[in-house]
């Protein structure tokens, strides 16, 4: 019911509406993080400008970035949150609360909660497979005695997507009409993650595509970098 109640109520609020309601809930007694979730199910773009710092909540009208969207809204209410709760999970990925998927997926509505996943697989995910291949490679390196540091990108992106870096980078900006910079910023970052995790998907076989998201998602469970919370219940 829940669910139902934060689509349907979705499709009128505007960004000032779920802020509102935000704070009311919480100057009410509600807990923040609870009014926060429920905030989060209201809130009805993908995309903002405020305060001259653009937003991207929904990378390629798929993946949901919620925690951005988290720290958007914590700054709105700032002066009624509790700092070290609000810093442990926007810095930290520690929820106040411990909620199971189907609450925190009743909160945030059905669809949201979708793209919730498509993000965590497409982005939190593909990041930790790199970072998985490079600790592979680096201890490869030790154990045949190359003690030389040298830049391993190009070696990590070949084993996982068969490319280079810098030309998957060139593909994907080609692809998305992008200027091909000498930088990349952490949302066009992002979405090379996102682009990434579907290029793989298109052209690994299924067997490689399991055994590469177990290894990442072993790698992201070990250094607990997860930002959270990361859903229990996962499908591989």
């Amino acid at each position: 019911m829940a669910e139902a109640h934060n689509q349907s109520v979705s499709t009128t609020t505007t960004n000032a509406q779920a802020i509102e309601q935000l704070e009311q809930a919480i100057t009410s007694g509600k807990h923040w993080y609870i009014a926060l979730l429920e905030a989060i199910g209201l809130w009805p773009d993908g995309d903002e400008t405020c305060n001259g710092r653009h937003y991207q909540y929904l990378i390629d009208g798929e993946a949901f970035d919620w925690l951005l969207l988290a720290e958007r809204l914590c700054q709105a209410v700032d002066e009624l949150l509790p700092e070290e709760e609000k810093t442990a999970l926007l810095f930290h990925g520690q929820p106040p609360l411990k909620l199971s998927d189907r609450k925190f997926k009743s909160l945030i509505g059905s669809t949201k909660y979708r793209q919730y996943l498509n993000y965590f697989y497409g982005v939190t995910v593909e990041e930790s497979l790199v970072l998985a291949v490079q600790e592979e490679v680096r201890k490869e390196k030790r154990i045949s005695g190359y003690n030389k540091e040298y830049n391993l990108t190009d070696e990590v992106y070949q084993r996982i997507y068969g490319a280079t870096r810098a030309v998957l980078l060139n593909r994907f900006r080609q692809e998305k009409g992008y200027p091909r910079l000498k930088s990349i910023s952490l949302p066009e970052l992002k979405e090379f993650s996102y682009w990434l995790f579907k290029y793989r998907l298109k052209n690994c076989d299924k067997a490689r595509i399991a055994s590469d998201t177990k290894k990442a998602l072993e790698y992201l469970s070990a250094s607990g970098s997860a930002r959270a919370p990361a859903p229990t219940e996962l499908e591989v």
